[in-house]
């Protein structure tokens, strides 16, 4: 079964130490998605795509320069890709979620605990389910490697990504047979 992320009720959200003692968060739009699951209703596959360009502090200078070519390089690289590989049940709609994320062009692993809530009927009569889950990363895995160093010893912005995101998808039509 297919259910496809719904962008208007998809809240991707991350932190980053500022000059390692305050943190500046930000937001990231969703592109598109999806989840495949079984006929129980467990995850098999998820597969979503953020718009780097969307990247989003309140900072119009910070954001501009987040998608640069010191970080996003998002005239190049518009797209943050994830697609799981692996997904292990843990029990009571709680999943581990193994896969590959691309950022700037670059593919490594990554891992999180996610908690599936659904399904529910909207107003409307779709049918949907809905997600959460939060990680990290280190940002020079990617190649976002710039810095500035600070007089009294540190760096400007930090290495550690953190990112929490919740998701809601719809469960996919099926097409008439006709």
């Amino acid at each position: 079964m297919r259910w496809n992320l719904d962008p208007a009720h998809t809240s991707v959200e991350f932190a980053v130490r500022h000059m390692m003692i305050a943190t500046v968060r930000g937001t990231l739009n969703l592109k598109e998605g999806y989840v495949e699951t079984d006929g129980a209703g467990r995850p098999l596959k998820v597969e979503a795509r953020l718009d780097a360009q969307s990247i989003h502090t309140g900072v119009a200078d910070r954001d501009a320069h987040l998608r640069s070519a010191d970080f996003l390089d998002a005239a190049n690289h518009p797209e943050i890709l994830f697609r799981s590989e692996r997904i292990t049940p843990l029990g009571e709609g709680r999943y581990r979620v193994e896969g590959e994320v691309t950022i700037r062009g670059v593919t490594r692993p990554l891992a999180f605990e996610v908690e599936t809530f659904g399904p529910a009927k909207d107003p409307w009569g779709n049918e949907r389910i809905a997600a959460h889950f939060q990680g990290r990363l280190n940002r020079k895995d990617f190649g976002l490697s710039w810095n500035v160093a600070l007089e009294m010893g540190g760096v400007l912005v930090g290495e550690e990504v953190r990112f929490s995101v919740d998701t809601e998808a719809v469960k996919a039509q099926e097409a008439v047979a006709r």
